[in-house]
């Protein structure tokens, strides 16, 4: 029976990271279309934070600019309801939820299939590495690696472009109320959320392209190359 290698995580990490140099580029590409999809997720919350602010804020002008900006609000105040609870039930439009989860679902598509073509491009090397005694969990560890770590930089860098987008817009729809009155919180439960959001579809859109590469037998690897 051949000797199975286990590499340490560390150098698992280390060829991931290699493997994201010589591949920059197509890296890159996975990377944009996950900033583009969680920065319109990012500034979609963003939004519905800054909205949240200015009516917990009480100002009746604040609300009668959320009315006008397109809110489901009564423009008076009702007694029975407080600021806090209608800043809790606004929502983002159902226009615009369909929008970013179609969103989501093609930047998760997209990820599949760069993976994918990532998979064929590196028959030779899964099937060097599965020769030389490579199990079939290492191999799925690094595509792993490769996605959480592309992942994370995409929906960090897209959950802040959205985050600032959507505080620009703010201030242009309602002044720098938009900003006095936004909650830290809030914006950073956004931001973390943008970024969970956008790591889990990174790893969720690598799984099938890893489950593929780590059963692939190492003599059909070495063959696709000839």
């Amino acid at each position: 029976m051949a000797r199975q290698v286990v590499l340490p995580f560390r150098k698992s990490l280390e060829i991931s990271l290699k493997s994201i140099q010589v591949r920059f580029f197509r890296s890159m590409i996975t990377v944009a279309s996950l900033v583009l999809a969680v920065a319109f997720l990012s500034f979609t919350l963003t939004g519905s934070d800054v909205a949240g602010g200015l009516l917990r804020s009480g100002d009746p002008q604040l609300r009668l600019a959320l009315v006008e900006a397109g809110y489901d609000l009564p423009a008076l105040p009702s007694a029975a309801v407080s600021a806090a609870a209608e800043a809790a039930r606004l929502q983002t439009s159902p226009k615009e939820r369909w929008i970013v989860i179609l969103s989501l679902l093609v930047c998760t598509v997209g990820i599949v299939n760069a993976q994918l073509m990532a998979v064929t491009e590196r028959f030779r090397e899964i099937g060097t590495m599965k020769c030389l005694g490579a199990l079939d969990r290492f191999i799925l560890r690094l595509f792993l690696l490769e996605a959480g770590m592309q992942g994370l930089v995409g929906s960090f860098l897209g959950a802040l472009l959205g985050a600032l987008v959507g505080v620009l817009a703010g201030l242009l729809r309602f002044g720098f109320a938009a900003a006095t009155h936004l909650s830290m919180i809030d914006l950073g439960a956004t931001l973390g959320l943008s970024i969970a959001v956008g790591a889990g579809l990174s790893l969720l859109g690598v799984v099938y392209p890893a489950a593929v590469a780590a059963r692939m037998r190492p003599v059909e690897a070495m063959r696709a190359q000839e």
